[in-house]
């Protein structure tokens, strides 16, 4: 089963960014910020380039405790060792868990009670929910907070929240049930990247440190 404290700070790298904003750059200070998840989202390389560099960044993931997840690539998961897959609503999660077998995380990104249900069905071991809208990845319909509290509550599943989130707003995205929260531009674009995982993680580990001291 996985640890949701895995999921805490999850950052999503991205090559949109600019020269010296590349996959490499920005989850190994993602590490050093404090990530506790990697996801790599690398739809423009080739697969032999996107091979290479999950290779990397899996065994980097590896030898910092940090959780490593290939996006939308199942045989890159699989050939570099990695730690799991994040897929879509365009894959069939049922056929993707019995490929990728029960030793490797699966996340889905579901954006309603009902996928929700139907991803925890066929295996998944949390779920990505888009919280607000994101110049990132603008096909993803944005569910608000009251969509995040919905899906929260149809699984029992571990949620997660990404979509125009940062340090500032990252708490209003755990108050409504997610375990943790994924970001893109709030540490790809940041003028320092480290400093801004860095300062997301606070934010993290205040609310969670706050949730425990009050109590059930």
């Amino acid at each position: 089963m996985l640890d949701p404290r895995r999921l805490a700070v999850y950052v999503v790298t991205s090559g949109a960014f600019g020269p010296g904003r590349d996959h490499r750059s920005i989850a190994r200070a993602a590490i050093s910020g404090g990530a506790t998840a990697i996801q790599l989202r690398a739809p423009e390389l080739a697969d032999d380039d996107l091979l290479a560099v999950a290779t990397e960044l899996a065994a980097a993931c590896r030898d910092a405790g940090v959780l490593f997840v290939v996006n939308d690539g199942l045989d890159i998961a699989l050939a570099c060792e990695g730690a799991g897959l994040h897929v879509g609503q365009d894959e069939d999660a049922l056929d993707i868990r019995r490929r990728l077998g029960d030793q490797r995380v699966l996340g889905v990104s579901v954006a309603d009670p009902g996928q929700a249900s139907a991803a925890q069905l066929a295996g998944a071991d949390y779920l990505g929910v888009t919280v607000w809208e994101t110049p990132t990845k603008p096909e993803a319909v944005a569910q608000g907070i009251e969509g995040l509290r919905e899906v929260v509550g149809a699984t029992t599943l571990p949620v997660v929240g990404i979509g125009g989130i940062d340090a500032s707003n990252a708490p209003t995205v755990l108050e409504a049930g997610a375990v943790g929260v994924a970001v893109v531009s709030a540490v790809a674009a940041a003028i320092d990247p480290v400093q801004a995982t860095r300062e997301l993680a606070s934010a993290v580990g205040r609310f969670i440190a706050a949730r425990a001291e009050a109590g059930p």
